[in-house]
């Protein structure tokens, strides 16, 4: 054929002097290239696009140069931007692969699914209870279930951090239990008196169990036991009761009340309890409920369930009721999770089983009765 135009020809020995050439954005009128005889091209001030070299079927092909405009170039789809770390398209966007979760306040009527049971129910609920919100869901069969507000639930499909309603009802310390009158009623139940200034504790105190017991206990009889002066101590273990005792010295005045854990006749607990009892005879009462753990005092459809686990004996009960309700049981703070779980779920009095309520209520009496200190 005939001559190339002058530009093409440039390019055409541009190509022959450096042929490592794969896409290539020229700003005349300057350029440089290893090897290269440098080169310009008078009043062009415009950018170009080379495209290398495209192989088929044995033959070569030359795409030829094109001119682009600097807008264009800017234009090019790139998911990461301009800087890399102010979006990540694998969990931003419609085409996230591990989407974010992204924060909602739930209403009621709103489809959650909690990712680690699997359970999936309508919002019926949320309260406040044992110092965090707890929504409660409720699924096609009627099963009801409580879980803490927070991260670990599904939306429509994509992950959310559930967060309290907007419209916040008032407070279980403004609205809680009223009598017919209108009186305020405490979480066990009596009625609440105004509060007043810190009291010196009693001499008289009441020992219990362990650290769920205590829980337990301050969170339903707290408002009357600091009303009283009354304080609660850990055993730690029955096992501990004779040592305990033997250092605090119950008398007729300064009283000893102690709740125990399935305290059933023929029992360990029962052995130790009866030889305290005869040791130190008036000044010391010891009651118990006939659960193996405090957490079986709790209603069981408080968690959804009918009736609490049966767990095989010589399975630690607490591990054995995680592991039968489908939650984390792996270790003491899977332990300590679950049972806030559990807690979190009881409002007040109403929740517990009366085998409980009867022995903590008739502790508080002996240990207030007139004469004690």
């Amino acid at each position: 054929g005939g001559a190339l135009p002058p530009g093409r020809q440039l390019l055409e020995d541009l190509w022959t002097r450096c042929p490592v050439f794969p896409v290539l954005a020229l700003s005349w009128p300057r350029w440089s290239c290893p090897g290269a005889v440098p080169w310009s091209s008078e009043g062009a001030a415009s950018e170009w696009k080379w495209t290398a070299p495209r192989r088929w079927s044995g033959r070569v092909f030359r795409v030829g140069l094109r001119r682009i405009r600097s807008s264009t170039l800017s234009r090019v789809d790139d998911p990461y931007g301009t800087d890399i770390f102010t979006r990540d398209p694998h969990r931003d966007g419609p085409g996230a692969r591990r989407p974010r979760s992204r924060e909602v306040h739930v209403e009621e009527g709103m489809v959650l699914e909690d990712v680690s049971t699997g359970f999936v129910g309508a919002v019926v609920g949320v309260e406040k209870s044992g110092g965090m919100h707890v929504v409660e869901l409720e699924d096609r069969r009627g099963r009801r279930r409580a879980f803490p507000l927070g991260g670990g639930f599904w939306l429509e499909g994509a992950p959310v951090v559930a967060l309290a309603p907007l419209a916040v009802s008032a407070p279980r310390e403004e609205a809680g239990l009223r009598t017919p009158g209108g009186r305020k009623v405490t979480n066990s139940g009596s009625i609440a008196v105004p509060r007043g200034p810190a009291t010196v504790a009693r001499a008289s105190r009441i020992w219990v169990e362990g650290r769920h017991d205590a829980q337990l206990v301050e969170h339903v009889w707290g408002d009357d036991l600091a009303e009283a002066g009354v304080t609660v101590q850990l055993l730690e273990g029955v096992d501990h009761l004779l040592d305990i005792l033997e250092v605090f010295g119950p008398t007729s005045t300064e009283r000893a009340g102690v709740l125990v854990d399935h305290l059933v006749e023929g029992s360990k607990e029962w052995r130790i309890a009866r030889a305290a009892e005869q040791r130190w005879g008036e000044g010391l009462r010891v009651v118990g409920h006939p659960f193996v753990d405090v957490w079986q005092a709790v209603k069981p459809g408080r968690v959804g369930l009918s009736e609490w686990p049966r767990v095989p004996r010589g399975t630690d009960i607490k591990h054995g009721t995680l592991e039968a309700l489908g939650w984390p049981h792996a270790d003491q703070a899977d332990i300590a999770q679950g049972w806030s779980r559990i807690l979190a779920t009881v409002r007040d009095y109403r929740d517990l089983e009366p085998a409980l309520l009867g022995r903590v209520e008739e502790l508080i009496d002996f240990v207030t009765e007139p004469g004690a200190l």
